[in-house]
């Protein structure tokens, strides 16, 4: 997974990592802190996730025409600098007025219009690394690892935020409402180590800064594409984005109602084997094993199959110690469900690598498009999972004081499941479709199709409010209309898979 990469790709991803540590600790509470702060009722404080979840995808379009003009690491580093202020804003403790409100909305903006500038052209500095022929066959490979190191970020995301506000609720007296601005302070301080980061390795990747390398070797047939070849990569291009809409909108519900089901029907107690996931240290010692097994079996050497098994025997002894010491019970804090995803990501990352490795040395890979299609399908098993679990159980509800009503006990086995599910769909589609975009796109245009993928992005943010506010309709409705999308998404792509695959090849 890791052999043969280009250097540049590890310090991007590291880079990257930092920025999404802090963007998903502000997001794990965001929505909570919308309902605490302000009093806004779930469909409110939903629109307002989903308007800024679309605004931070469809910027990279601005930001992308702009880096197709003036280069893409000037981008990145303009943004990364407006990024930090937004977060800087939310992170004071304003109040709850008018002042307080109009200050976190100029805070998303800057956090938008700087993700915008920074997210998309950072992927497509990570693409042109592949564009060397030495390293062309590992572009999807390439892309999978650095998906993999953003999702480090997202994974301790939760439980920062989570321990941040807890330590300063119990230690300094601060208000549950107050305590907020402690989790988003944490987001100023990983940029700073992000940006650190960047401008350390730059020596490794500025040769994928397009304003300091010369146009790829005339041999490139993209370089060579006619006009209609040009347009038909486009069209094809758009095709994807509509699909990507609506995976985005099923995906994104981690924010919103994903995080609403585990406020009002999950269980907020566990104990047992089953408490030992929401500790992140336990998750992280799982993926050692997941890792050190792979060591295990590909290693060549003696010495490097003998560390894989320390690795998997410590890691198995800190998992037997922390068994015998758990407690009776531990509390269960809605936001803590969404480190599940970011950990999934980490630990399946190289199966999904070696099992398509595995089918591609048979010639049985699937095209990057097939992939697509059979992520929306994966998608909508999740939300059949979810719609099980939530059989027989009562439509939300509110208190006098519009806040909700824990309704139900249900196992947090059900969401741990649906984002074990969702996860099998993501690594088939977002970090392959960023990579079809990479390779499909017309030179001339990649940051443009880059920025057209993140509007896609945006768009399908939108829609997330949907599900949002349906939220107090039976919840079998709300799974059900997720489903749906899905479905008719799977069957859009297979229905035009020859064309996608004729314009990869």
């Amino acid at each position: 997974m890791f052999e043969g990469q280009p250097k540049g790709l590890y310090a991007l991803a590291l880079a990257n990592t930092g920025e999404r540590f802090g963007y998903y600790t502000m997001l794990a509470v965001f929505v909570m802190f919308l309902q605490a702060n302000f009093g806004f009722d779930s469909g409110f404080a939903s629109a307002i996730y989903s308007g800024f979840l679309g605004f931070v995808y469809f910027m990279p379009l601005i930001g992308g025409i702009a880096a197709d003009k003036l280069g893409y690491g000037k981008m990145v580093t303009i943004g990364i600098s407006i990024m930090f202020l937004g977060y800087l804003l939310l992170a004071l403790p304003l109040g709850k007025d008018l002042i307080a409100l109009c200050a976190m909305y100029g805070a998303l903006v800057l956090i938008s219009l700087g993700t915008g500038l920074f997210k998309g052209n950072l992927q497509v500095m990570v693409g042109n690394l592949y564009n060397d022929p030495m390293y062309a066959d590992k572009r999807d490979s390439g892309f999978s690892v650095f998906y993999m190191a953003i999702n480090i970020g997202a994974m301790f995301a939760p439980t920062a935020a989570i321990k941040l506000m807890e330590w300063a609720q119990n230690s300094l007296g601060v208000s549950e409402a107050d305590s907020y601005h402690y989790a988003f302070a944490v987001a100023c301080a990983s940029l700073i180590i992000s940006i650190l980061i960047y401008f350390m390795t730059q020596s490794w990747f500025r040769h994928a800064d397009r304003r300091n390398v010369p146009t790829a070797s005339a041999t490139d047939n993209t370089n060579t594409l006619s006009p209609a070849q040009t347009k038909e990569r486009i069209v094809c291009l758009c095709l994807v984005f509509a699909v990507v809409i609506f995976f985005w909108m099923a995906f994104h519900q981690n924010g919103s109602t994903l995080t609403f089901f585990a406020r009002d029907y999950t269980a907020t107690t566990s104990s047992g084997v089953q408490s030992m996931a929401f500790d992140v240290w336990n998750l992280v010692m799982g993926i050692f094993i997941v890792y050190g097994l792979f060591g295990l079996f590909q290693s060549k050497t003696g010495k490097g199959k003998g560390i894989s098994f320390a690795i998997i025997a410590v890691a198995i002894a800190v998992l037997v110690f922390q068994y015998t010491n758990l407690p009776a019970s531990i509390d269960v804090k809605a936001p803590i469900f969404q480190q599940f995803n970011a950990c999934f990501v980490v630990a399946l990352t190289p199966v999904s690598i070696a099992i398509f490795g595995a089918l591609a040395k048979k010639g049985k890979e699937p095209s990057s498009p097939m992939k697509i299609g059979l992520g929306m399908l994966v998608a909508a098993a999740a939300y059949v999972l979810l719609t099980i679990g939530s059989i027989g159980l009562p439509a939300p509800a509110y208190d006098a004081a519009n806040q909700p009503i824990h309704m139900a006990d249900v196992s947090a086995n059900w969401l741990i499941s649906t984002y074990l599910v969702l996860t099998f769909a993501e690594l088939l589609l977002s970090p392959i479709g960023i990579s079809f975009v990479t390779k499909v796109a017309p030179p001339q245009y990649a940051g443009l199709m880059m920025g057209g993928w993140f509007v896609a992005c945006a768009i399908g943010n939108f829609l997330v409010a949907i599900p949002g506010l349906m939220w107090g309709a039976e919840l079998t409705t709300v799974w059900g209309v997720l489903i749906a999308i899905c479905v008719v998404s799977a069957l859009f792509v297979f229905s035009i898979l020859k064309k996608l695959e004729a314009v990869s090849k």
